[in-house]
């Protein structure tokens, strides 16, 4: 199996990619928009992404692709962040003056770069991060990335832990090609829906939800298709199964619209 994630060898979702699909060939794509391209031409069969972070919340090219991709949500996997600042051998903590990293790492680690007085550079991966500043043989240049991904471009580990909040935890999503299935274990399922332009329309699509036993774990408003019209996000946690789902979901609450269930799984531990 061909398993697809963002990024290079060594980042996080190349860990990720290995952890949920074990034995898997993974391949990386330098950005969101060309792996949902891969999975959907079939140069891959599954995609490893990442969805939300405990501390910068979602990973929004992502999210905003899940509704119009050929594809569904199939399981989940949680993975604790914690960042290094990698440097050249020699390189010092005080010499630094410019770290590098994917965006969403360095806004993990803001506060840290503040108090530093560290210039950020954002680039299109943590483990490309430490590509670029192995290659440029200047000591005052550093990455934000996992501490393992430096050994293979002769990096050292200059800082440990430079993230924000401890509890940094990212949640990556496997996307398969085709239309959402459930199965007797899963418990989990994500839906994306609008609502009509009433009074209380969200509010009571997401109490109805709530009454027929649904746990919502996360919601999210998003633009849709049309100007100044929103779209929701929403996880639920459920009883077990097609049963189950269909408790929740089946039918729809009178002011839910344009409803799509985006995948369902087992909650990840």
């Amino acid at each position: 199996m061909k398993a697809g994630y963002q990024g290079e060898p060594g980042s996080y979702s190349y860990r990720a990619a290995d952890e949920v699909l074990p034995g898997a060939e993974r391949v990386g794509f330098a950005s969101f928009v060309a792996a949902f391209h891969a999975l959907a031409d079939g140069e891959v069969e599954r995609l490893v992404l990442p969805i939300e972070n405990s501390t910068t919340g979602s990973v929004l090219p992502v999210l905003d692709r899940l509704v119009e991709a050929p594809a569904s949500i199939v399981a989940e996997h949680l993975i604790e962040v914690r960042h290094a600042l990698l440097g050249l051998p020699g390189a010092t903590v005080d010499g630094v003056k410019t770290v590098r990293s994917h965006p969403v790492a360095l806004g993990q680690a803001e506060e840290l770069l503040l108090e530093r007085g560290w210039s950020a550079i954002p680039t299109h991966d943590t483990a490309g991060a430490v590509r670029e500043v192995a290659e440029m043989r200047d000591p005052s240049q550093a990455a934000l990335a996992p501490p393992e991904s430096g050994e293979g471009h002769g990096l050292e580990v200059l800082l440990s832990g430079v993230i924000d909040r401890h509890h940094n935890t990212t949640r990556f999503v496997v996307l398969a090609p085709g239309d959402p299935s459930i199965d007797p274990t899963d418990d989990k399922t994500s839906i994306a829906f609008e609502t009509s332009h009433t009074a209380g329309a969200l509010a009571l699509a997401l109490t109805e939800l709530g009454l027929r036993g649904a746990n919502l774990t996360r919601i999210e408003s998003r633009p849709a298709a049309e100007r100044w019209n929103y779209r929701f996000f929403v996880d639920l946690v459920h009883p077990v199964g097609e049963a189950g789902l269909g408790q929740v979901i089946e039918p729809p609450p009178a002011t839910m619209t344009n409803l799509h269930v985006l995948g369902s799984y087992q909650a990840a531990e």
